[in-house]
């Protein structure tokens, strides 16, 4: 009996083991703007002044990013069996993987980080969130990893700034995310796109609401796109956990 209490136990520290592993590779929000502090500070209307001066949209006003990660020895199918194990394991919602072509070697995820920044305001309250576009490329001994954001998606409460909650009846609604083209129900609540070349600092007068919060959407969404690539570049030169070579 207590050899098989043993048994159990071990396997369920291995059971743990893997899935701290796994979720090791997902970044929460508090996380990633914790990464983002560290790296920019926490006077985001500053930070994003100073990431503007090296960043410029595309044709598509999109925010961009291309980064091609070398792997030496690597042949081609090789990257791709490690890249789908990365994606597997980094975005559980399955769906988040639009295309995955192995002849090709291109992977594309569609990989939301959701309330990056907030504001409350008078009558509004705004939490906004991305969803960047991934897409790997693999060759034999390299991968490309482009990443695009196409603009900021916005939950837009009005009932939930100071006064809305004072004056409407659906106050304490915003955090359940539901919307109003979903659910006639809850009539304060509207989904928003807002573009980038309309938000702060792509335009010196914000269009849509304070500069703080669009400061820190834009500081936050270029600090993602940095975790992005560095895990991505991690998991190629070590693996997803650190042991997988050929030899076993």
């Amino acid at each position: 009996m207590y050899m098989k209490q043993k048994v159990l136990w071990i396997l369920a520290a291995v059971l743990f083991c893997g899935q701290v592993s796994v979720n090791a590779q997902i970044m929460k929000t508090e996380d990633l703007e914790k990464y983002a502090k560290e790296r920019y500070g926490d006077k985001w209307v500053d930070a994003a002044a100073n990431l503007s001066k090296g960043l410029q949209l595309d044709k598509n006003n999109n925010l961009t990013y291309q980064q091609v990660i070398e792997a030496p020895g690597k042949t081609k199918a090789q990257l791709y069996v490690m890249m789908n194990y990365w994606v597997t394991a980094t975005f559980k919602d399955k769906q988040s993987i639009t295309l995955n072509d192995k002849e090709t070697g291109t992977i594309i995820i569609n990989a939301a980080m959701e309330n990056i920044a907030t504001h409350t305001g008078g009558l509004n309250q705004y939490s906004v969130s991305i969803t960047p576009v991934i897409k790997i490329d693999i060759k034999d001994n390299k991968l490309r990893v482009t990443y695009t954001v196409q603009s900021y998606d916005v939950l837009r409460d009005v009932s939930g700034g100071i006064l809305g909650a004072v004056l409407s009846d659906n106050s304490g609604v915003f955090d359940d995310q539901k919307r109003k083209k979903q659910n006639i129900t809850n009539r304060d609540l509207y989904d928003e796109t807002w573009a980038l070349n309309t938000c702060y600092p792509f335009v010196e007068k914000d269009l849509h609401t304070a500069k703080r919060t669009s400061s820190k959407a834009l500081v936050m969404t270029h600090a993602y796109s940095n975790a992005v690539m560095d895990k991505i570049e991690e998991a190629v030169k070590n693996g997803i956990v650190g042991n997988e070579d050929e030899d076993w």
